[in-house]
């Protein structure tokens, strides 16, 4: 693995001396062994403070990933059906309206649960390119602005102000990357009667020994918080970025734990959730889902007509479901991994990659906003996917 290492290594440099980032941590595992792990740069570069293997991570939308596998328990348990309306246990949510430029029309049906895990459910994130889209950004600002102003805005508020938006289509009718992870994670706290925060804490980060994971970066962790970073054009580097984005808040007295973005980490307890899905849905011992139930998982859920909006680059040769990507087309994707890789990333350029086939795991961490997928992730599998034998 001489030569992993060298182009890995190499790779890693030249995102930090570019001034891509101002410091990356990426881990890849095979056949349940580390053959790469490397942290370099900075988690503060302000104050000089180096990545260490424990910097804890704003996670963003890599929460996604772990907001499915909590669906899939409870749907193991009997306890929903993926075709429920989630009117069922949010009743806001029954009869919603779709915008349209004649006004706002019926939906033909209330969104499911299923809609949720493939973002088929017509629901936005703030988005200036839609009515809808305008409303939700007004509303979130609105909701920042009270919690900021020291206001208890809970989940439960958020998500019955979510449902006064219209839709910005029918349900099921195309996909649509949206705030369908956050309505979820409360459709489980009001199904198992605990906060999500807690459902997770029991069923996925206890068992799975993730002890820096949660929705909040207790005080006595505080400095192995990773900064976060935004591009400045007017300065042409990376400047630190403190605002609240989608009302993001890492204190332990949150109230809004979103399922979409709100999660923190590290490389290594987010390891353990990625080893778990690679082994079938049990580490060390534990069983969280059944093998058939993450096979399920791993699929693509998407038509060729919802796909009109699934055209990201990163996304190119690759499905969707369950809240993750999958790969359908190694030409399309220019990638050389195994059909049906699948994970996810997150706004500040995290990135997780799990192949059941072999037994790989990759993960990049780093915290630079407006990222998703880093362009460098290309050259990064294809390195790695070229050293395996």
């Amino acid at each position: 693995m001489t030569k992993l290492k060298e182009s890995m290594d190499r790779l890693m440099k030249e995102e930090i001396t570019s001034g891509y980032v101002k410091g990356v941590a990426c881990r890849v595992i095979h056949k349940g062994k580390v053959i790469y792990d490397t942290v370099q740069g900075y988690a503060d570069a302000e104050q000089g403070k180096a990545l260490q293997q424990d910097t804890i991570y704003r996670l963003f939308s890599m929460t996604k990933p772990i907001t499915a596998v909590a669906t899939m328990i409870l749907m193991e348990r009997g306890l929903i059906d993926l075709r429920d309306p989630i009117s069922k246990y949010l009743p806001e949510y029954a009869r919603q309206k779709i915008w349209t430029e004649d006004g706002l029309k019926d939906t033909w049906r209330d969104v499911q649960i299923w809609d949720l895990l493939n973002m088929t459910s017509g629901i936005p994130y703030p988005d200036m390119a839609h009515e809808p889209g305008r409303q939700m950004d007004a509303l979130f600002k609105e909701l920042i602005g009270r919690r900021e102003a020291g206001e208890v805005v809970t989940s439960r508020e958020y998500i019955r102000r979510i449902a006064e938006i219209p839709l910005v289509f029918q349900p099921g009718e195309r996909w649509m990357y949206g705030l369908s992870a956050d309505i979820l994670g409360v459709l489980i706290e009001v199904v198992t009667g605990v906060s999500y925060g807690e459902f997770l804490r029991r069923e996925l980060f206890e068992p799975l020994d993730m002890k820096d994971t949660a929705f909040y970066v207790p005080a006595e962790k505080q400095d192995r918080f990773a900064k976060n970073y935004m591009w400045s054009p007017e300065k042409q580097t990376l400047v630190p970025f403190t605002k609240s984005h989608l009302g993001e808040y890492y204190g332990e007295d949150v109230a809004f734990e979103s399922g979409g973005c709100g999660l923190v980490s590290t490389v290594e307890d987010y390891s353990h959730f990625a080893q778990m899905l690679v082994n079938g849905g049990s580490f060390h011992g534990k069983r969280i889902l059944g093998p058939k139930t993450v096979e399920f998982m791993r699929q693509n859920r998407l038509s060729e007509s919802q796909k009109v909006n699934f055209n990201w680059d990163s996304l190119w040769g690759y499905g969707y479901g369950c809240l993750m990507r999958v790969l359908e087309d190694q030409g399309a994707a220019r990638s050389n991994a195994s059909l049906g890789e699948f994970g996810w990333d997150g706004w500040t350029g995290n990135y997780v990659m799990m192949d059941p086939t072999e037994d790989l795991i990759l993960l990049y961490f780093i915290q630079r906003c407006d990222t998703g997928t880093a362009p460098v992730m290309r050259k990064i599998r294809n390195v790695i996917y070229g050293a395996l034998e």
